[in-house]
């Protein structure tokens, strides 16, 4: 496995897959200071109002079309490398190579986190006053990642299965989803709705963008470790059954 992430992460190598996955978090922190420069004084705090617009844009629009996208390029990639062929003339499982393909996705999408954590807190040491809310953005970033990954092995699939189309499509439809999903009682039930719902009691923002009454019944904080088990427990489960259609399918 170490070998194969090896190989796949060469391959990300000065690519514009790699780079617009790292650098996709500063387009939304552009947006966010923008409106943030533009805001009164008196509107809400600062630090509230930059992490209310970052951490709640990220998970509607980046998670479900980002990650589109991301695998999209991804499987393009391969099908320009001969779609597989080379890597199955080696002795090594099909079921191998995808899961390593997936596991790397998840080290690309923990670094553009990282990225977008970091531009956070560069942007608000300009932009918001007071003391930084480090739990919140930390535990907001991490846990937006987190939430992310069972979308992974999904969006790769279909754009292994059926290309681009079906890949942006779901995640255009997982966006809509998402966003109508997460302040219902069925949130668990849409992968693309975790990370929405999660930043509710986080950041104390509705998936809609409107901030959260301390006593709104989204602010409660007995969602996060359901939500964070559930999505583990999803990253791993939809990583082996797309691992098995994967070794079942012919190399084309």
């Amino acid at each position: 496995m170490i070998n194969i992430l090896k190989s796949e992460g060469l391959k990300y190598r000065r690519t514009f897959t790699r780079r617009i996955i790292l650098l996709s978090p500063l387009f939304f922190i552009i947006i966010a200071l923008v409106q943030t420069l533009y805001m009164p004084d008196d509107f809400v705090r600062p630090w509230q109002l930059l992490l209310s617009m970052i951490y709640n844009w990220w998970p509607v629009i980046f998670i479900p079309l980002g990650i589109a996208l991301f695998a999209t390029l991804v499987a393009l990639q391969e099908k320009k490398a001969g779609n597989y062929r080379n890597l199955r003339v080696h002795n090594i499982s099909p079921a191998v190579i995808w899961t390593g393909k997936v596991i790397l996705m998840a080290c690309h999408t923990l670094l553009a986190t990282l990225v977008l954590i970091a531009a956070t807190i560069i942007s608000g040491l300009f932009t918001a006053g007071g003391e930084i809310p480090w739990v919140k953005i930390f535990a907001g970033g991490f846990t937006l990642w987190l939430t992310s990954l069972a979308v992974i092995p999904l969006q790769l699939w279909a754009a292994t299965w059926k290309g681009t189309f079906l890949s942006m499509a779901m995640g255009l439809v997982g966006l809509i989803a998402g966003v109508i999903a997460a302040p219902e009682n069925y949130w668990v039930c849409v992968p693309w709705s975790w990370p929405s719902r999660l930043m509710c009691p986080i950041i104390g923002v509705h998936p809609n963008g409107v901030l959260l009454e301390a006593s709104d019944p989204l602010s409660s904080a007995s969602v996060i470790p359901t939500g964070i088990a559930l999505s583990i427990a999803a990253f791993i489960i939809f990583t082996i059954v797309t691992a098995v259609w994967f070794n079942k399918r012919p190399a084309n």
